[in-house]
């Protein structure tokens, strides 16, 4: 069984797209990111699996339930962060958890204790006095605390400080070793090349591709490092250059001999080849055909 699987889902608002045709799959178990600028239908797709807005068209599926009728049994089961939580600033941190975890009729108290120490929040703070990367982190516990089967994170870690995302990153793993499904959107793409095992990509409304992450690499792109050169290269098929005092680089995705011989008439010291990461990646498919 799929964790999250859609058909043909579309979504308008009026005569504006949200998301068109969508076929997105989620197995169980994985750690899965979905990648795509703001206003490429990210948080569209999600509040439509959550049943918190109603599709156009299609269908979608989450652990195995219906997305529209069966969206308050779904929410049980999911730990959703949205990419912008609002809680009553009068409350206190450790209130709002209390709060949340009683929606669910769950004692969560020992749980949020432990991820609050772990995300160094203070449960006694009122909300209204909180910065934004604390806010978040109740957002994130009030995700967490339940255990859930599925988590459904936008843009979690906006606002958090480097060394609180590794601790977060640490506690996802942690519940996908324990069998939990993560679905996890951004437009950090550093985040989904170190962290997911697969990924979808979304532009304007419209899936891309979807693969793992290493197969989403594979584009047949190669980063080119020059060390040393004296002139820049002009071969058909290079792009995204990086020039400084002592190297050159860009992608190239055209024939390998017409690389050869563009460079056998310059002069460098030294060749890096490697595949490109994930930003080049998102790049390639974001201008691919000069799109």
């Amino acid at each position: 069984m799929y964790a999250i699987e859609t058909k043909g889902l579309t979504k308008y608002y009026g005569k504006i797209r949200g998301i068109e045709s969508l076929d997105l799959s989620v197995a169980e178990g994985e750690i899965f990111g979905f990648i795509g600028p703001n206003g490429a239908g990210k948080s569209t797709t999600i509040r439509t699996l959550l049943g918190l807005i109603r599709k156009t068209s299609g269908s979608a599926s989450v652990l195995g339930m219906d997305a529209e009728k069966d969206h308050e049994k779904i929410l049980r089961e999911v730990g959703y962060l949205p990419s912008e939580a609002a809680f009553y600033n009068g409350m206190r941190a450790g209130e709002v958890l209390e709060f949340s975890a009683k929606l669910r009729k769950k004692d969560c108290a020992a749980q949020a204790k432990r991820l609050a120490e772990r995300l160094e929040l203070d449960l006694s703070r009122k909300v209204g006095e909180l910065s934004l990367g604390n806010r978040k982190k109740v957002g994130i516990i009030a995700a967490m605390q339940h255990k859930p089967r599925l988590y459904i994170l936008d843009e979690p870690t906006s606002g958090l400080d480097p060394l609180i995302q590794r601790e977060f990153f640490t506690l996802l793993r942690e519940r996908n070793e324990e069998g939990a499904t993560v679905f996890l959107s951004s437009h950090v793409l550093s985040e989904i090349g170190r962290y997911c095992t697969s990924a979808a990509i979304l532009r304007e409304g419209k899936l891309i591709r979807q693969d793992r992450v290493d197969q989403l690499s594979a584009t047949g792109v190669k980063r080119i490092t020059l060390h040393g050169a004296a002139d820049l290269p002009k071969i058909e098929g290079m792009r995204d250059i990086a020039q400084s005092e002592n190297a050159v680089s860009f992608l190239y995705s055209g024939r390998a001999d017409a690389l050869i011989k563009a460079l056998a008439a310059l002069s460098f010291e030294d060749i890096t080849l490697t595949d490109p990461d994930i930003e080049d990646v998102f790049l390639h498919y974001y201008t691919k055909e000069g799109e």
